[in-house]
Order: structure tokens, then C-alpha cells, then sequence
């Protein structure tokens, strides 16, 4: 029986994430998100009309129909290249932006670099982001690699995921992320595009978020606890046992992420905002703007509409949430998402 190289093992993995995600319950069992408890006031006297309210915006350079962002998913395995063409062509349709899987397979070997590419030419006139690790980040003395992935892909931005949780528990995880911070630094100094830094599920807090700023980057995803665990899921790809369930809960609830890192930018006037983890709705996406998030990004409800109802099902769904938050910014008076954005939010009481 011939030995499984590290390609083959990563290539396996990626499918196994997404298979994972699609056929079992991989949301946090005791902790949400904290948007459930958020409420608009209502603006019975909105002095606007239904049609003027506009939800385009900036993000990367490109004009988004709306503040959305497909967060990294998948690539690197042959049945990805499926998975990213559709997606990506539902992203070009609804004018959102999109980002790729873990590019560490490609780094790797070439055989599904096609898995990736498709992205860019699916998608022609949307943002586009690359993704690595931040443990193969920390390993890298020269930029170099990490610009041909961002070429592979078309990317007008590159995103460091910072995953310690979920390389702590992986069976064959790599927990070595002294050295992260510099390796972080030196793309920004010697990418062509900007540098993205994202979590993917447990929570930036301000103090993470202050560090990577004061490295030069500029754009945060907060990717926060309460939506997927990617704990649960490499929990249930190891041995039982091997690691402690108590992990499947662990992290920064998307809200309390979001506001860290919110004030962080205000204090500082040169940070973009992701807000993503356990996105659901668009009320959920209004919210977020309304904390104060530039961009909203959601995965596993996007890929589980694509999977449950084809490329018709992902375009309702995403025509869904952008009629719930024109709705959402129609009955708070909120001609522009910048209105939104000085929006009281109430918290309801459990």
C-alpha cells in the first residue's frame, strides 16, 4: 500500500471539511453569536421611499451590490472545482465579493490549481481573495509563493487565517505559530495587494487586532464564535477522545469580536471591518453594518443552499438577504448603509 503524501492528506482534508459541514451538526452548542439579542428601533416616519435606498459600497478597489463577502471555503480537490465555479458565478451575479479556500494545496502541487483559477474567471468584476495559513505564513522567509497564489486566484486582497484552535485539535494540524506576527509583516511589506488577517470562527479581540495593525494591515475579518465550530469539526475527524469536547465552544462571540475590533478602528481611522461568523439573514448582515462592519461575510448557509437547491437556490438566497436588509434599512429611515451604520441598535433582555 503506498504511503500518503502531505498533498494527497491535504487534498483528502479539504473534502472532509466540507462534507462535514454540509451532512452534520457543526454549529456551538452553548454560545451564539449575540446578534439574536439585537433589535432595531423602529422609524414609523422613515421620509424615504422603498427605492431610494441604496446598498452598494467600496470594498478593495470594485463596487458591491451589496455589502457581502462569500468567506473562504474550499479548493484543492477535484470536486471543488464545481463548488467554486458556482459560487463564484453567483457572486458576480449578485455583485458581491468572494474569497477562496486555503490555497495551502496549491502551494503544495498543481493538480487543482484550476479548483482555485476558476474563481477568477467565473467571476471577472468582483473582489477576489486569496488565503493561506498562518502557520505556513510564520514558515515563509520571502513573499514570493504567496504572490503567485494571490496571481493564481486574480486576488485583490490576501487573507492570513489565524486558526490556532482549529491546528491545536486537527489530527494532523501544525500548532506552530511562533513567528506568525512577522511572517504577517513581511507580505505586507512585499505583496503587490493588501493583506487580509481573518479568524475563522473563534474571535479577534482588540488587542490581536491592534497588534496586526501595527503592522500595517488594515483589513480584519473578526470571524467570531456562535455559526460553525470548526473545532466540532476537527473534533469529529480525530480519535475519541484524543483532544477535549469542552474545545467545540471555545471562542469570541461574533458581537463581542465585532465591537472590539470596531472600536479599535475608530480609535485608529484606517481599519476596514469584516464581520462574519454565524451570518444567517440579512437582518443578521444589517446588524453587523449597524456595529459597525464595512462588509459582512457568511459561508456554510451559502454552500448549503447551493448543495440543498443548486445554483437557483445559492441566487434566492442571496437575493433574500439583500431585500431583508433593504427592508431592514427602509424602516430605519436609511437611505445609505453609511445611515445604517448610525442606526441604534436595543438589546433585548433574556
Amino acid at each position: 500500500m503506498p504511503r500518503r503524501t502531505r498533498q494527497h492528506t491535504t487534498s483528502s482534508r479539504k473534502q472532509q471539511h466540507v462534507q462535514l459541514t454540509l451532512t452534520r451538526d457543526v454549529g456551538f452548542r452553548s454560545k451564539t453569536t449575540g446578534l439574536e439579542r439585537l433589535e432595531f428601533v423602529h422609524n414609523a416616519l422613515p421620509e424615504i421611499d422603498l427605492e431610494e435606498v441604496d446598498t452598494a459600497c467600496t470594498f478593495l478597489g470594485r463596487t458591491l451590490r451589496f455589502p457581502l463577502l462569500i468567506t473562504g471555503m474550499t479548493g484543492g480537490y477535484r470536486q471543488a472545482l464545481a463548488i467554486n465555479r458556482h459560487l463564484a458565478e453567483a457572486a458576480q451575479e449578485a455583485g458581491i465579493a468572494m474569497g477562496v479556500g486555503s490555497q495551502r494545496q496549491a502551494m503544495e502541487q498543481a493538480d487543482y490549481h484550476r479548483t482555485f483559477g476558476i474563481v477568477r474567471q467565473a467571476a471577472p468584476g468582483i473582489p477576489i481573495i486569496g488565503n493561506l495559513g498562518a502557520a505556513e505564513v510564520a514558515r515563509l522567509s520571502d513573499p514570493a509563493p504567496v504572490q503567485r497564489l494571490a496571481e493564481l486566484v486574480g486576488a485583490d486582497a490576501f487573507a492570513v487565517h489565524l486558526n490556532p484552535l482549529q491546528e491545536y485539535l486537527q489530527p494532523e494540524g501544525s500548532p506552530a505559530f511562533r513567528g506568525v506576527l512577522a511572517g504577517i509583516e513581511r507580505l505586507v511589506r512585499g505583496l503587490s495587494i493588501p493583506v487580509i488577517v481573518k479568524e475563522i470562527g473563534a474571535g479577534i479581540s482588540k488587542d490581536v487586532a491592534r497588534r496586526v495593525a501595527e503592522v500595517g494591515v488594515r483589513v480584519i475579518d473578526v470571524a467570531g464564535a456562535g455559526g460553525t465550530s470548526w473545532a466540532g469539526v476537527e473534533l469529529l475527524r480525530q480519535r475519541p477522545g484524543r483532544r477535549p469536547a469542552v474545545f467545540w465552544d471555545w471562542g469570541i462571540p461574533t458581537v463581542e469580536a465585532l465591537r472590539g475590533v470596531v472600536s479599535l478602528a475608530r480609535e485608529r481611522g484606517d481599519l476596514t471591518v469584516i464581520a462574519s461568523g454565524g451570518i444567517s439573514s440579512g437582518t443578521d448582515v444589517a446588524k453587523c453594518l449597524a456595529l459597525g462592519a464595512s462588509v459582512v461575510g457568511a459561508a456554510r448557509p451559502l454552500l448549503s443552499a447551493l448543495a440543498r437547491g443548486g445554483r437557483r437556490g445559492l441566487r434566492r438566497l442571496l437575493e433574500t438577504w439583500r431585500d431583508e436588509l433593504r427592508g431592514v434599512m427602509f424602516l430605519t429611515g436609511s437611505r445609505t448603509l453609511e445611515d445604517l451604520r448610525t442606526t441604534a441598535l436595543i438589546t433585548r433582555d433574556d
